[in-house]
């Protein structure tokens, strides 16, 4: 009579926590991660991520080229106040028309497709620049590789959540964001190259994805999603290993496919289990360039020309390049580790002590030393009067790597994994389209109005502004972002579907 009585309970108990039994799952999935191999997995991730050095490439290519076009002598390419902030900001217009063409792409080609589709929009772009005859040229250029930037930031951190297993997809989750910091620091080759052999250069990892993809798997969720099941097996026998229990893990996630239908409703969007965590993803990418990270990057040079640091703006520039590359490869080994939470509060807490700081040296010290052009244009440092040197100037310098390695260590990586994880399967293509036309559009406002705002209020005004931001990520971080570290997708999904915490562990 025992057995039979306890095997009510243990129904109950298997009902609640439907997908994942507690202690027998725990260890089958312990196992099955030790004995997964990872090379191919690595290598598939190694080829989609290329797409994101060519984006962080593009992005920084303003910072060495506004001074140079500043002062060129061909008057159909030099640059004004007025170009000069276009040339910066309407990259940003560029991605949010791909984050935009991403929400049909992302289900309708699937996460690689979309990623290689990237590259045709990217190597125009890359050409224009290269061969640009006038302004319109420069203008036209920025606007497509800002189009093939906003398709890769919005399938790739997917693609990658998509093909990775726990056990790495912290890890891997930071890749994105660690190569687009290694094609911004490859931007400082403008130091020695020509703006034009610059452009040529952007080519190179644009060919080298296009034919790495071609030998690369698409994302075995997406290809259950769309009833390719047999397709779907190899593509996880292939990034898994043939020897592994792949097929267990086939069954979870097509066991997680099948419980969504194929079309999202707007009767479905008003369920919580959609709603909440695309609203999560959203916020995290408005309120990461609200702290002022991507004005920081495209007006880096221009911005220590202003305060005159005690060395060249340009290296100075180099320096905080190298500063970001280290601290994102320090989150990417310990986020599976540490967690995502903890590093997004050290994230927020590290910026907003850098952006206070360089706010009130502006205001107390650089005003005092440049009287007048306290309140003048981001212009090239040769239009600026030499000042005498001054151990005070490394202030802003420190200030500016502290808030880029800050940024780097949390809101930069986390925040594309975390839109990648705890987006639901049904909407993950269209709201991850979402998150990068919020984004782009929020960082294509403050950039063009950042120099604008320097002229009419001084620069301390937007730093002071970006600190107040990065006390409300802390609130943000603490009120609404959930823990996702060693959960799988399935079991993200679970948490968001029964509010169990129980699911994520």
């Amino acid at each position: 009579m025992e057995p039979s009585m306890r095997e009510p309970l243990v129904r109950k108990t298997s009902s609640s926590y439907r997908t994942f039994p507690e202690s027998a799952s725990k260890r089958l999935d312990k196992e099955y991660l030790r004995s997964l191999h990872n090379e191919r997995l690595y290598l598939a991730v190694f080829a989609a991520v290329l797409g994101n050095f060519s984006f962080g490439f593009a992005l920084v290519y303003p910072s060495p080229v506004i001074p140079v076009l500043e002062a060129e002598p061909n008057p159909a390419l030099r640059l004004d106040q007025s170009t000069a902030s276009w040339f910066g900001s309407v990259f940003m217009l560029g991605a949010a028309a791909g984050g935009l063409s991403t929400m049909f792409l992302n289900d309708r080609l699937g996460r690689k497709l979309s990623i290689m589709f990237s590259a045709l929009p990217s190597a125009l772009g890359y050409l224009l620049l290269g061969s640009a005859q006038g302004r319109a040229m420069l203008l036209l250029g920025r606007v497509l590789t800002g189009f093939a930037g906003g398709i890769t930031s919005a399938s790739i951190p997917v693609y990658i959540s998509e093909v990775s297993h726990p056990g790495v997809r912290g890890m891997l989750g930071a890749c994105p964001q660690l190569m687009a910091v290694l094609g911004s620091l490859a931007a400082l080759a403008g130091l020695v190259l020509d703006w034009r052999w610059l452009a040529v250069a952007g080519e190179v990892p644009v060919l080298a994805m296009i034919i790495l993809l071609c030998f690369m798997p698409n994302s075995p969720r997406f290809l259950l999603s769309q009833g390719k099941e047999e397709e779907a097996l190899r593509s996880l026998c292939w990034l898994r290993g043939k020897d592994t229990d792949y097929r267990r893990e086939h069954e979870q996630i097509k066991d997680s496919v099948r419980k969504q239908s194929q079309r999202l409703s707007c009767a479905e969007m008003r369920d919580p289990f959609m709603y909440k965590p695309i609203l999560i993803a959203v916020g995290m990418r408005f309120l990461q360039q609200l702290s002022g990270v991507t004005c920081v990057l495209v007006y880096l040079q221009s911005i220590f020309n202003k305060t005159s640091v005690i060395l060249k703006p340009e290296y100075d520039a180099a320096l905080v390049g190298l500063v970001r590359l280290i601290s994102v490869a320090i989150a990417a080994v310990s986020m599976d580790k540490a967690g995502r939470k903890i590093l997004l509060f050290v994230s927020a807490g590290v910026m907003l002590v850098s952006n206070l700081t360089m706010g009130l040296y502006t205001h107390f010290v650089t005003a005092s030393q440049n009287g007048t052009i306290a309140n003048k244009t981001l212009l090239s440092s040769a239009t600026l009067p030499a000042e005498p040197t001054n151990y005070i100037t490394l202030i802003p310098l420190l200030a500016t790597m502290f808030f880029i390695m800050g940024y780097a260590m949390g809101w930069g990586p986390i925040t594309w994994l975390l839109m990648s994880e705890i987006l639901p399967l049904k909407a993950r293509g269209v709201a991850s389209g979402l998150c990068v036309v919020m984004s782009w559009l929020t960082a294509f406002t403050l950039t063009q109005l950042f120099l604008h705002v320097v002229v009419a209020f001084g620069l301390e005004v937007p730093f002071l502004f970006f600190a107040v931001i990065c006390a409300g990520n802390i609130l943000f971080t603490g009120c609404c972002v959930p823990e996702t570290k060693g959960s799988s997708l399935e079991q993200i999904e679970a948490f968001f579907r029964t509010g169990r915490r129980s699911f994520m562990r």
